[in-house]
């Protein structure tokens, strides 16, 4: 399928919409601004307080976390979503659309790994597998028989 087909103005435009309607829903940005305040907001807060008063320790740790925040591999967006969406659960366990817009987009992403795992699993069984009979196998060495120093027995007679 080629991109141009799959992807059309209509297509576009309807999933703009509904990634609007989901993403600028009040309960949804209220509980995603809590989820913000818990995981990053305190410390902008306690450097901007430890600055205002001159407070060493405060500025100290706000920066160490700030720091940290910036780094490529901080979980912090991950864990602010998650928070955000337990907080939506627990505080507005009634709002039905954006709850089941999530349960939609759970369920698609719970196909989807199972759709690859599946199509990993037939690629698998249809590759050849090497038989015994193809890999190579270990030949014992001989030794040559004809020569005196080969034969263990002619060794022992000349020791003697």
């Amino acid at each position: 399928m080629k991109l141009k087909e799959y992807l059309t103005k209509q297509k576009i435009k309807s999933f703009i919409k509904k990634a609007l309607l989901f993403l600028l829903n009040p309960r949804l940005l209220l509980c995603f601004g809590i989820a913000w305040l818990i995981t990053n907001g305190w410390s902008y807060i306690m450097f901007i307080i430890g600055q205002w008063l001159q407070i060493p320790w405060m500025i100290a740790v706000s920066t160490g976390y700030l720091a940290f925040l910036w780094l490529p591999v901080s979980p912090e967006k991950l864990v602010t979503v998650s928070i955000a969406i337990l907080l939506l659960r627990l505080l507005f366990p009634d709002d039905t659309k954006t709850l089941g817009i999530l349960r939609d987009m759970n369920a698609k992403l719970k196909s989807k790994i199972k759709s690859r795992k599946a199509k990993k699993q037939a690629k698998r069984a249809d590759e050849p597998e090497k038989a015994e009979s193809d890999l190579p196998t270990e030949q014992p060495i001989e030794q040559p028989t004809d020569t005196p120093e080969a034969d263990p027995e002619t060794k022992i007679e000349e020791n003697e």
